[in-house]
């Protein structure tokens, strides 16, 4: 029998402790300051999203590579989505959908080109974009911050949201639920969008890098299991486009719930005006 571990794609996805510190009591709540492998890599986010503007911010009528990135980034937030979508009323909010933009791409783009380091058991990224908790947390606060908008800037009018016009009275005692349900639901499908697609993508990519390792050793044992060594190198093929199509995905899904909470910030801020 073989002494090599099972494989087991969905440990790279377990939360555990890096830097142990006390917990502190707040009221009768008690809450654990340790930091652990998902918030060492959000804060590394933070770190590098700080860094990149610091480097970055300048106002040189001729921009540098590093300032005309950053400004072409900030341009695709605000030509390609608010713009189009909820016109000069939505020049306020574009450092808000630029933030959440950005936030999440570097965190997907972290946890795809550092992943190549977990292979050998390197521990340097975490999918952080691959926990349901934090994608649900960024899909929550966007959700209820554009509803509660809502409210602020349109007050009980706004709950006629729900009800479609120029529906028969009888009618709306049906669809005023289901109009709430699809509204209500919105926050799950934005948080799971997120999480199903990075959570997929990194356990293929584990899969195959352990058929990589599993038949390279195998290889190396010598007669007709040297043959091993050519599905070994069709992984480590798949591997390699499958990092690419990883990245394509990051930015993708970066931009995607981006452009969702766009057009549901839409709805409030052009709300009865038919936009």
């Amino acid at each position: 029998m073989s002494n090599q571990p099972a494989i087991q794609p969905m440990e790279q996805f377990m939360v555990h402790k890096i830097v142990d510190l006390p917990v502190v009591h707040i009221g009768g709540m008690a809450i654990d300051m340790s930091i652990t492998n998902s918030v060492a890599s959000m804060i590394a986010g933070a770190v590098i999203l700080v860094l990149f503007f610091a480097l970055t911010a300048r106002r040189e009528i001729v921009p540098n590579r590093g300032q005309a990135l950053a400004e072409s980034l900030y341009n695709i937030i605000d030509r390609v989505l608010v713009g189009p979508i909820i016109g000069h009323e939505g020049k306020p909010y574009v450092p808000y959908i630029f933030s959440l933009f950005l936030i999440i791409l570097v965190l997907n783009l972290m946890s795809v080109v550092l992943a190549i380091f977990n292979v050998g058991g390197m521990e340097l990224t975490f999918a952080v974009t691959a926990q349901l908790a934090i994608t649900a947390t960024l899909a929550v606060l966007t959700f209820f911050s554009i509803f509660i908008l809502g409210f602020v800037k349109h007050g009980p009018k706004f709950v006629t949201l729900f009800a479609p016009s120029g529906m028969p009275k009888v009618m709306l005692v049906f669809m005023v639920p289901i109009e709430m349900l699809s509204y209500f639901v919105r926050p799950v499908t934005l948080a799971m969008r997120l999480f199903g697609n990075m959570l997929g993508g990194h356990v293929v990519m584990s899969l195959f890098g352990s058929f990589v390792v599993a038949l390279g050793i195998l290889a190396l044992s010598g007669g007709v299991a040297t043959l091993a060594f050519i599905p070994s190198a069709l992984s480590f093929s798949m591997i390699v486009a499958l990092t690419g199509l990883e990245l394509v995905v990051a930015i993708l899904q970066a931009f995607v719930f981006a452009a969702l909470a766009t057009v549901y910030l839409n709805e409030v801020v052009n709300f009865g005006h038919g936009h």
